[in-house]
């Protein structure tokens, strides 16, 4: 009698408990559930005191809202504004509100005008920026990718001597070489040329720390070595091993230094004396202080109208780019 009970008693335990010993796992599983629960409740409580969002809590904070809002109009304001003025004649764009549209749209015609304007130098200056940037800037990241990657994972005498020589250019503004690069370059006779521009934009002190730091932490030691084992030489290594680790960091050099190039103004404007060699910078500054000139004619509409296609191609860029640095960004979210 008391061994049926005993028998009726484990029988029990393991119908309540599931497959195991007493039970054990099914109580594991409902106290963990418990506690899931349990922390899901007090991040929302978190979540809702805070005023931030969270996948389980899709709060949102008004302050914060109205800050990026805020935020977001400063920074599209420029970019509305040249929109906006873009579509007027140059009647328009001397009586009307600057936020407002002209009697007429004449987007189309100031494009045609951009164009056709002194016998089409406005595509010269762009054909001549797009030469400055793919030779200048693409130069300039690919040798930052190749002497970060080095510098990141290579170990030589006076590396550290590297080091400080690259922090120590990342420190002194570019204006303030200037005045000297250009006494050099009229030493050897190459102002008023193309490679005034292109020598310049070769070296990129931030794009090369920028690959280094980023070589450093984004191209795994044990991968390299695992590549070498597998009898890869270094220079395949580097181009089907570690470039496709790099993307994000190469998208983010490459856009700096596009940008440096394409908004270069100073240099330019010390190095070229030939008008056929101007970039957009230099070129747009020049209509715009053509009406100062005796004689010259006010051509605002224009200034602004290429102003807007000046900005676009970086507009696109930017856009087309971005997804790369949301991989980058989430590349170290998950615990290895």
């Amino acid at each position: 009698m008391s061994g049926s009970r005993r028998g009726s008693r484990v029988s029990s335990g393991v119908g309540v408990g599931g497959s195991g010993v007493g039970g054990v796992p099914v109580v594991s599983a409902r106290a963990r559930a418990r506690r899931v629960a349990r922390d899901e409740r007090a991040e929302r409580r978190r979540a809702g005191r805070s005023g931030f969002s969270n996948p389980a809590n899709p709060r949102r904070s008004t302050v914060m809202t109205l800050v990026c809002a805020l935020f977001a109009v400063y920074c599209l304001f420029p970019f509305v504004y040249l929109v906006v003025n873009a579509t007027k004649t140059q009647a328009d764009f001397t009586s009307t509100f600057g936020l407002g549209f002209g009697g007429s749209f004449a987007l189309w015609d100031n494009l045609s005008l951009v164009f056709s304007y002194q016998d089409g130098i406005f595509g010269r200056w762009l054909v001549n920026t797009l030469l400055y940037v793919v030779v200048g800037a693409g130069g300039a990241t690919l040798l930052a990718i190749m002497g970060g990657y080095a510098l990141a994972k290579f170990r030589f005498p006076g590396r550290k001597a590297v080091f400080v020589v690259v922090i120590g250019a990342i420190s002194v503004p570019g204006i303030a070489l200037a005045v000297p690069q250009f006494l050099l370059f009229a030493k050897l006779g190459l102002t008023n040329t193309p490679w005034a521009m292109i020598i310049p934009s070769l070296i990129s002190p931030f794009g090369l720390y920028l690959m280094w730091i980023f070589s450093e932490q984004a191209v795994p030691v044990e991968l390299l070595e695992a590549a070498r084992v597998d009898g890869a030489g270094e220079f395949r290594t580097f181009w089907q091993v570690s470039l496709p680790l790099l993307a994000p960091g190469i998208v983010t050099t490459a856009l700096f230094t596009i940008v440096a190039t394409w908004n270069n103004y100073f240099l330019p404007l010390i190095m070229l004396k030939d008008s056929d060699w101007y970039p957009l910078t230099i070129g747009l500054n020049q209509w715009k202080d053509q009406a100062s000139t005796a004689g010259g004619q006010a051509i605002q509409n224009l200034v602004i109208t290429g102003s807007m296609v000046t900005i676009i191609p970086l507009v696109i860029a930017f856009l087309l780019l971005q997804r790369y640095w949301q991989s980058g960004l989430a590349a170290g979210a998950v615990k290895e």
